[in-house]
């Protein structure tokens, strides 16, 4: 999806450090009792004991990571201990696939002789994926090329599973579209007995290559093709096998109806291996099944069933972006799931026969579950049923009821817990627009605190800090907002003001959180320069306000957005102190359409906008992130059409920076180029700067980020003057 870039594209400079460090943790490894982590050091890999900190000990040595021959440790990205504990399976050497580095070198560490062993030795350099130890330990699955390998760790001799693995055939792991849209990546299940492997196939032969070119980095220009099914092409056809790894047979698992006209997100294996558990979408992603299928004849059968008048949002369970895994209870008889049929995103019980329970009876929305803890029989999860804009933790127990917040009250703003498979301690970050404190660790569910925060930090006296407010417009919808004033502000003289957009359903931009306010591609401090700057939130962000703010958008991108965007921005220039004649706007990826709609639906308010990687037409995305939220453009087209920034390109009146990185796989710089064919058309004068090669992210090569700021900061102050005026 057209994400804002990450959340890394709000921070400021001064907060990279932070930034790096949770990245870095976001790699983190429990111990098996969840009383001790793993952390990588220079010298080598340390388990931490979080109780006894003299127990603490260097696990592995860096010099014992060097292979033999070598000259340097291996670069480890991640590691698994073997279920037998004798051996680690190393991630080393990682390059990055789309988004994540997702393709590298495994080896294997084994501690009793003190040896490392490359796997897949003879598969080209690189290229293994997803690698995971089979149940007893003494196999390896993993893919490459598309191909998924089984290599014996005692012969060190990899059998090839599938044979047709290709550019257009993918076996055990998945295209662009499914990465991006569904946070799917790994692609193939050991079960649990370790006897079979299933996993997805996916047949990409009649999805399109877009070719994206080249022109700077040899004598003549190449193409680099991608894999792109765009708005109205059906997307790659999914199917699910089953391998018999001592027999060398498999199956194909029985999913009724057309596979390039469903999507299969969710898969895994049921906990006693007879058979895996699936979740299929229709091409609208509004009808949602839940099938099981035998492992051995592949048969399968429906055990539940959900519609939505809008859509099903997979990931709403999983926001962290990767949906897979299955939340068992009763010992594999039931399972965990979320819905927001019932008006709120509320947590359901299912067992296998379909009956499903209601756990969470409060009327708000659960914004994520963090833990779910078998032993103690209680889901811990994160809500803010006062305020949108904030997250705590909640915990209720799996047999359902009423939720009892665990966060302290003293915690006040954005609250986030990495809590240990134990259930018993987890770290807990807290922050606000004017503090953060990281990783204090803490007891569960008393809170209490075992150890305070590895880092702390609040703005230095005289720092100008977001404060949050509401508008209600004209069409009665109340809108959250934060603003920075400017340093020094006097209500008494007008400033201008600049507004920070996104606007889409996959992104906030309003929470109580340090970034808040905050503009890394401004050069400088807006607020010393003296520019107000703001962010409102409209319907359809998802924010944890209810199904009906969420999903009020269905069909209506470009068009409800946009309008509640001008009409909270009117409320905003009723203010004595705003200049209505210096209003600017700017926003990235969906946040860019959003400033391009603004500029040419609304141009009596805006006088500025900065757009970076918009979608300009709805009809150049991919298809699943456009159809999920506008439908099939066979059926509504004139929607997409209504919905898209290029349509209203004759009526921009105000100055326009165009910005957009020629090698961006996301939104393609056909999206630009077609923009400025029509802006050109209607006689709009405008600027633009494309950088070459660059992807959506615009931060690739020696003073990309730099130039990029000092690009946006020019423009703005040339065009929308900072500071007071009487």
């Amino acid at each position: 999806m057209y994400k804002p870039f990450r959340i890394a594209r709000l921070f400021v400079a001064g907060l990279a450090a932070l930034l790096s460090f949770q990245s870095a943790k976001a790699q983190e490894q429990w111990s098996s009792d969840g009383n001790a982590y793993y952390e990588f050091s220079p010298e080598g890999i340390k388990l931490v004991h979080l109780l006894d900190e003299s127990k603490s000990s260097t696990y592995i040595k860096s010099e014992q990571l060097i292979p033999s021959g070598g000259k340097a440790p291996l670069n480890v990205q991640s590691f698994v201990v073997s279920p037998n504990g004798k051996d680690l399976l190393l991630f080393a050497n990682t390059e990055r696939v789309w988004r994540d580095n997702t393709r590298g070198e495994y080896w294997i560490f084994n501690q009793s002789t003190n040896q490392l062993q490359q796997l897949g030795k003879g598969l080209p350099k690189a290229s293994l994926m997803f690698a995971k130890f089979s149940p007893n330990g003494d196999q390896v699955a993993y893919v490459s090329k598309n191909n998924i390998y089984v290599e014996d760790l005692k012969s060190n001799t990899y059998v090839k599973i599938t044979q047709d693995g290709s550019d257009k055939m993918i076996n055990g792991t998945f295209d662009w579209a499914y990465e991006e849209e569904f946070g799917t990546q790994d692609g193939f299940r050991w079960s649990p007995d370790g006897k079979r492997i299933a996993y997805w196939k996916l047949d990409a032969k009649d999805t399109r290559h877009f070719l994206m070119i080249n022109n700077t980095d040899s004598l003549y220009a190449f193409t680099i093709p991608v894999e792109y099914p765009k708005v109205g092409l059906n997307p790659s056809a999914s199917s699910i096998w089953i391998y018999d790894v001592q027999n060398k047979k498999q199956v194909q698992v029985n999913v009724d109806g057309d596979p390039a006209q469903h999507y299969i997100p969710r898969m895994e294996w049921l906990t006693d291996g007879s058979g895996v558990i699936l979740q299929r979408l229709n091409r609208k992603q509004n009808a949602s099944a839940i099938i099981t299928a035998d492992a051995v004849s592949g048969q399968s059968k429906t055990i539940h069933q959900e519609t939505d008048p809008a859509w099903i949002d997979i990931k709403s369970r999983w926001n962290s972006g990767d949906p897979s895994g299955w939340d068992w209870l009763d010992n594999g008889k039931a399972f965990i799931w979320v819905s927001e049929k019932g008006g709120f995103r509320q947590i359901y019980s299912i067992d296998l026969n379909g009956k499903e329970k209601l756990i969470t009876q409060d009327a708000f929305d659960v914004i994520q579950i963090d833990h779910i803890d078998q032993k103690q029989q209680t889901i811990y999860f994160s809500a803010s049923p006062e305020n949108a804009t904030q997250k705590y933790l909640y915990q209720i127990p799996l047999r359902g009821g009423k939720a009892k917040r665990v966060t302290p009250n003293a915690s006040a703003g954005t609250n986030m817990y990495r809590i240990s498979p134990n259930g018993v301690l987890a770290f807990h970050t807290s922050t606000s627009t004017k503090h953060y404190s990281l990783d204090a660790l803490v007891s569960l569910p008393t809170h209490k605190q075992i150890k305070p925060a590895k880092r702390t930090s609040n703005l230095p006296n005289g720092a100008a800090s977001a404060e949050f407010f509401q508008v209600s417009t004209v069409d009665g919808i109340e809108m959250d907002g934060w603003m920075v004033k400017p340093k020094n502000f006097d209500p008494n003289k007008k400033y201008p003001v600049v507004f920070y957009v996104y606007g889409e359903p996959a992104s906030q931009t309003v929470t109580d959180n340090i970034y808040a306010g905050r503009n890394r591609v401004y050069e400088g401090d807006m607020a010393e320069d003296g520019y107000i700057y703001i962010s409102l939130e409209n319907r359809g962000a998802p924010a944890p306000k209810g199904r009906e703010w969420r999903k009020a958008i269905y069909k209506n991108i470009g068009i409800l957005n946009i309008r509640d965007q001008a009409m909270g921005a009117k409320e905003v220039l009723k203010w004595d102190f705003v200049d209505t004649a210096r209003v600017a706007v700017w926003g990235w990826s969906g946040g860019g359409a959003t400033t391009l709609h603004l500029l040419g639906q609304y141009p009596e308010i805006y006088k500025t906008g900065i757009s970076i990687a918009p979608v300009t037409n709805q009809l150049l995305y991919d298809n699943i992130y456009q159809e999920r939220y506008m439908g099939l453009p066979q059926e509504n087209e004139e929607d997409f059409i209504k919905g898209s920034a290029i349509t209203y390109a004759k009526d921009v009146r105000g100055h326009l920076l165009l910005v957009h990185g020629t090698g961006d796989d996301n939104v393609h710089y056909q999206n630009a180029e077609v923009y400025i064919n029509e802006l050109i058309k209607h006689n709009i004068p405008f600027q633009m700067m494309s950088y070459p090669n660059r992807s959506h992210s615009i931060n690739e090569g020696e003073g990309t980020s730099e130039h990029l700021a000092r690009t946006f900061t020019n423009f703005l102050k040339t065009h929308c003057p900072p500071g007071a005026k009487q």
